[in-house]
């Protein structure tokens, strides 16, 4: 009896599971058409501030692909993801690239430690190789928690989101939805919110100044003459120029 209670519990969660991987499906497929209303990551954010003060504040327009300057797409292209147009997904070049960078400072932090156990060594930023497709997965759909199980959830509805989307209406929805500070979402927000104009008129170093916030928007957001800031939003302009739109 216990074996076939077992057994019923992992038929029933295995059904759960398919069922679920089926609703992302589904819902994907239904993007190709329909704009998302809303994002996990973006309730998620609600909730907090909703636990946080009792309110909470939400600010996104959602406007087309050909409403977003040119400029805003190569920037953040060239900040986030320069392979986008090409790879399918996974940039794994760029995952092995990180990788061993990763290794690499970490190595060097612990013989800085080692060889002057009284200096207190900051701790190294570890970069992941996310592409724009796995950040549109995750705010999308995916919980912020990490864990393998969540990062192969990943990993499978990227693949997902590049078999049915194209790349053009990826690039469409995550910039309508992409976090730009404290309940900015999307990029008519953000270029209102920062430059009191529409997504479409922003300007080359706007569009630059705006890509290189996004790892760390309410930072930044409150941080605006920032030197890190001043100093990337000059690299990735001179980027802008030799990237690819799709």
């Amino acid at each position: 009896m216990a074996w076939k209670a077992l057994t019923r519990w992992l038929a029933l969660l295995v059904l759960a599971f398919a069922s679920l991987q089926l609703f992302f499906v589904l819902r994907i497929a239904l993007m190709a058409h329909v704009d998302p209303q809303s994002t996990t990551f973006q309730r998620s954010q609600i909730w907090r501030q909703l636990a946080s003060d009792g309110s909470f504040r939400w600010k996104q327009q959602w406007v087309p692909y050909d409403q977003i300057a040119p400029a805003l797409k190569r920037a953040v292209i060239a900040s986030e993801d320069d392979g986008f147009v090409n790879h399918d997904g996974v940039d794994w070049a760029a995952i092995e690239k990180n990788w061993e960078r990763n290794n690499r400072l970490a190595e060097q932090a612990v013989q800085r430690q080692e060889a002057n156990p009284a200096q207190q060594v900051k701790p190294v930023k570890i970069r992941g190789g996310s592409t724009i497709t796995q950040q549109l997965a995750k705010n999308l759909l995916l919980s912020g928690e990490r864990s393998l199980l969540r990062k192969g959830q990943e990993l499978m509805l990227t693949m997902v989101l590049e078999q049915f989307l194209s790349k053009q209406r990826i690039l469409e929805i995550y910039l309508n939805n992409v976090e730009w500070g404290e309940g900015v979402f999307g990029a008519q927000a953000a270029a209102q919110h920062y430059f009191r104009k529409n997504a479409s008129q922003l300007t080359h170093a706007e569009a630059a100044r705006l890509a290189v916030m996004l790892p760390a928007p309410k930072r930044f957001e409150k941080q605006p003459q920032s030197a890190y800031l001043n100093g990337r939003t000059r690299v990735i302009l001179g980027r802008m120029g030799r990237t690819e739109l799709p």
